[in-house]
């Protein structure tokens, strides 16, 4: 069945259409995002803008949206994908000198697997100069194990997520245990620690050990998911939060593509709003 011409034309079909409706939609700009990023300073949110690019953009045309965004001077932090830049050192130390003059964080996106190990050595190569510069750790990779060991005694920001990209040997059996694992090792680090993640008990939980071994510590959320019962978990122990906005003509068709990939995120963000359990 699976190997039908219907069933080959319907899967085509579905993954066509989260670029056919993007492109009908009209791209998040730099004005937008820095629109955004001022209404959440006024509420006392810090906001990193990321951008996605499209299938015109070069790595300079990147490179210019990410000065674009900066020269706004409303965001407080950039989330860099560094693989659409080829991982060029002078690219990526281009946009940390003007992230630093910006007085702006800036983190390099995680991607899959084999892009792992170029990540956390263009961040290794980066902290020498921008000493706040960070990176992101999925928890579900194996890996992120020896990344954190590595990192944990720099200045490096770093931020955990479950992570988009399966391991590529076997993903964890608990992901809420491989999480707190990583939380765990880089409990006591004198330099800062984001945990991402919209489950309010994990979130509640990974911020309670860093608190507890006084590592500074901060609540990321991505803008679009559900995120009042984690905020409110943030808020109850004092903790800073951070909102991650996406913007660029790419942000459109990633975000339909997940969407149809997740058709339950509507009820979870109802439950969210209403204040109940996911289960």
């Amino acid at each position: 069945m699976t190997s039908s011409p219907l069933w080959s034309w319907m899967r085509a079909r579905r993954y066509a259409l989260p670029g056919a409706l993007g492109r009908l939609l009209p791209a998040p700009g730099a004005r937008d995002a820095a629109a955004l990023c001022g209404r959440l300073h006024r509420r006392g949110i810090a906001a990193t803008v990321g951008y996605f690019q499209g299938d015109r953009d070069t790595p300079d045309t990147i490179l210019q949206s990410y000065r674009a965004m900066l020269e706004t001077g409303a965001c407080a932090g950039l989330s860099v994908k560094a693989p659409p830049l080829g991982f060029d050192p002078g690219r990526l130390r281009a946009i940390a000198a003007a992230a630093a003059n910006a007085d702006a964080v800036l983190m390099l996106d995680a991607h899959g697997p084999g892009d792992a190990e170029a990540t956390i050595a263009a961040t290794e190569a980066l902290l020498a100069d921008f000493p706040q510069s960070g990176c992101v750790l999925p928890a579900r990779w194996r890996r992120s194990r020896g990344d954190a060991d590595r990192l944990r005694d720099t200045s490096a920001r770093l931020r955990i997520v479950k992570g988009e990209w399966a391991d590529p040997d076997s993903d964890p059996h608990d992901g809420d245990a491989a999480y707190l694992t990583l939380v765990e090792q880089l409990a006591g680090r004198a330099a800062p620690v984001a945990v991402a993640t919209h489950d309010p008990a994990l979130a509640a939980r990974a911020l309670d050990r860093l608190i507890a071994a006084g590592t500074p510590c901060e609540l990321e959320q991505l803008r679009g998911l559900p995120r009042r019962r984690t905020m409110a978990a943030a808020r109850a122990r004092g903790v800073p939060v951070r909102l991650y906005i996406p913007f660029g003509p790419g942000w459109w068709p990633y975000a339909i593509d997940k969407a149809l990939a997740r058709p339950h995120l509507p009820l979870w963000w109802l439950r969210d709003r209403l204040g109940l359990p996911d289960r």
